[in-house]
């Protein structure tokens, strides 16, 4: 303790000036004087310090009033009965009402009615660290409000007992309705994506079918022109057997064989025959391979022959299209995968059509397929000398929609529904160009 001049108390008990004692009470005298002096700093350590607590208190204080006011969600704390102890002025701008006349009010009163049941479940929540999340309506001075995201969480004092809830919200109606259109478009995209899909698979099915036609057109126009031709034989015969049944002179057999051409005839008929044999067989296989295309249940798997159906897909891809491609082919032999045959030609019908619209314009047009058994897979090539790629082509040419062609003569979904095929049966389909010059698509597939 000091006074004014700055003397502490022990210095002016000190002086000879002011003691009126002497000896050993003297002495006392000055302890006590001493330690009055030590507990009146303290005091002024202890005042200082819950000052400048007091000062930190009243910052945060203010920081979290502040941070509370910004608060763009809903704020709502309660007690334990639901009866409203604060808002914050996001609340406040919702409610419509002072934050004055919120206060002391009930929760259930802040609520719109039908939603009344979700918020007593809420407030008879068991677990202090259960949070309640639910949708709810507010009642405010415009009617009942958007819908809201409501999280309630339990407040509970220092011992851990229960003592009211918080509520944080924020607004989902325009979410919900933002993502209602959203799945609106995205299942208007779905639909239309399967109606290009379909549209694609009638593509490949008229280019195969172009193929086919054309595949079927020459055996049966050469068993056509072999009928024709055993008609007019088998008149020239009933002529000659009517003839020869009537009793006909020799003379008269004679003629008539040699006016007839009887002997050519009969030595014509087996080549006639053969050849009409021939290509009926041919039909035949075309008629086969049209069978094995045919899809079967999903998941089921087959051993697919790569010579017979690469050979079949990629001639008759060639003939639906107009012009002449010289087509080479090295297969090594018994090449076979495990997938599904029908897909496995549609990649090939695919992959060869490209080529061919690659190529449109080019003088000696060529595709040259590969198929070699690379360890447990079988690697198919096909590469054509046309253009190539362009650069930055690559990395898009398997998206969906993507085409280099004209508006109105491709969906740009051949190659993405090939690459999905081949997803689909644990290979891939790559695309890279050819240093010479040309694509080349690279299909790769388990080995069976």
């Amino acid at each position: 303790m000091r006074s004014d001049r700055g003397e502490s108390l022990i210095d002016r008990v000190g002086s000879p000036l002011l003691s009126p004692f002497a000896g050993d009470q003297e002495a006392a005298w000055i302890e006590v004087i001493r330690k009055m002096d030590e507990v009146y700093a303290d005091l002024l350590r202890y005042e200082t310090d819950l000052e400048e607590k007091n000062t930190a208190l009243e910052e945060a204080q203010a920081f979290i009033s502040s941070v509370i006011e910004s608060v763009s969600d809903i704020l709502i704390v309660c007690d334990r009965n639901g009866v409203v102890l604060q808002v914050n002025p996001a609340a406040v701008r919702l409610l419509g009402s002072p934050a004055e006349a919120l206060l002391a009010r009930s929760l259930a009163d802040l609520v719109d009615p039908p939603d009344g049941a979700h918020i007593e479940a809420m407030l008879r929540a068991p677990s202090a660290a259960e949070t309640v999340a639910l949708e709810i309506r507010f009642a405010t001075t415009k009617g009942p409000s958007d819908l809201y995201a409501i999280n309630g969480a339990t407040r509970c004092d220092p011992a851990g007992a229960r003592v009211g809830t918080v509520l944080t919200g924020r607004p989902i109606g325009e979410l919900r309705r933002a993502y209602e259109a959203l799945h609106t478009a995205h299942s208007e995209l779905q639909r239309a994506q399967r109606q290009l899909v379909e549209q694609e698979k009638m593509a490949s099915l008229g280019r195969l079918v172009a193929g086919v036609a054309h595949e079927l057109n020459n055996p049966i126009s050469f068993i056509y022109g072999n009928i024709h031709t055993l008609e007019r034989y088998r008149e020239r015969m009933s002529v000659y057997l009517t003839a020869i049944h009537h009793g006909a002179d020799p003379v008269e057999v004679e003629r008539l064989r040699r006016e007839l051409k009887i002997d050519a005839l009969l030595a014509d008929y087996a080549s006639l025959i053969e050849g009409t044999l021939e290509g009926a067989m041919r039909v035949s296989d075309v008629v086969k391979n049209l069978r094995r295309l045919s899809f079967p249940k999903s998941g089921e798997t087959q051993r697919v022959d790569v010579d017979r159906v690469v050979r079949t897909a990629a001639r008759w891809a060639a003939r639906a299209k107009p012009g002449h491609v010289e087509l080479s082919f090295d297969i090594a032999p018994d090449v076979a995968v495990v997938g599904n045959e029908g897909q496995f030609h549609q990649i090939i019908v695919n992959l060869v059509d490209n080529a061919l619209d690659a190529m449109r314009g080019h003088a000696e047009p060529r595709i040259d397929i590969v198929a070699q058994r690379n360890g447990g897979d079988v690697l198919i090539t096909v590469a054509d000398n046309g253009p190539g790629l362009a650069d930055g082509l690559i990395d898009k040419i398997f998206e969906p929609f993507f085409t280099t062609k004209p508006v109105g003569e491709g969906t740009g979904l051949g190659l993405w529904i090939s690459y999905g095929i081949a997803r689909e049966h644990g290979g891939t389909l790559a695309a890279s160009n050819k240093p010479g010059g040309g694509a080349v698509f690279t299909l790769t597939l388990a080995a069976a």
